[in-house]
């Protein structure tokens, strides 16, 4: 699996103002919000305040919307049961899921915990993970993740299977036989439902 440099997505940051509710939709309003927006429950360790601003931004510059869940005024001030069960609903109710999978991530009981409700609610065509590492590490223990599809991105120097390269961009990539990957645009894979 490839990962995605934190200098990548930093690039993102920059274009953006600041990191706040606005940036953020509320899955409470989704009667009233742009419905030809895919709604994205992103799954992420909260304690990674510039990473998460990144993926927002490079999200958002996707033509998506995103729901974060400790922005979301309905969410209870401590996790407990009804944290549960409102994240259960959330992911449900959202058409694309993805792990911000960073060491730290991957290593969270409750990201964890909400891959396995991603994976319920949403397999295969609608779960992806965004793998971030700063040192190119393999996710040790935590090997299950290789079944799972994946953003990456080509820089056009790979090629196709018939020869033909790769165009350079950000794609999901979705395991399948023999090591091989199904590649498709990650701006295609975010509007389909």
């Amino acid at each position: 699996m490839s990962y995605i440099t934190e200098s990548q997505l930093s690039n993102y940051r920059i274009r953006t103002k600041t990191f706040s509710a606005d940036n953020i939709v509320n899955l409470n309003e989704s009667y009233s919000r742009d419905k030809t927006k895919p709604m994205i429950f992103l799954s992420h360790k909260h304690n990674e305040h510039s990473i998460l601003q990144d993926v927002v931004a490079f999200l958002k510059n996707e033509g998506v919307d995103v729901y974060v869940d400790w922005m979301d005024e309905s969410m209870p001030a401590y996790t407990n049961a009804e944290t549960a069960h409102k994240l259960k609903e959330k992911i449900e109710v959202s058409d694309k899921f993805i792990l911000v999978a960073t060491p730290d991530a991957i290593n969270s009981k409750w990201c964890n915990w909400e891959l396995g409700l991603g994976d319920a609610a949403k397999y295969i065509k609608n779960i992806t993970l965004l793998p971030i590492n700063r040192k190119y590490e393999n996710f040790k223990g935590a090997e299950y993740l290789a079944i799972y599809p994946y953003i990456d991105f080509e820089d056009g120097s790979e090629k196709y299977n018939n020869g033909t390269y790769i165009p350079r961009g950000y794609y999901v990539k979705t395991p399948i036989k023999n090591n091989m990957v199904n590649l498709v645009p990650l701006k295609q894979w975010l509007q389909t439902k």
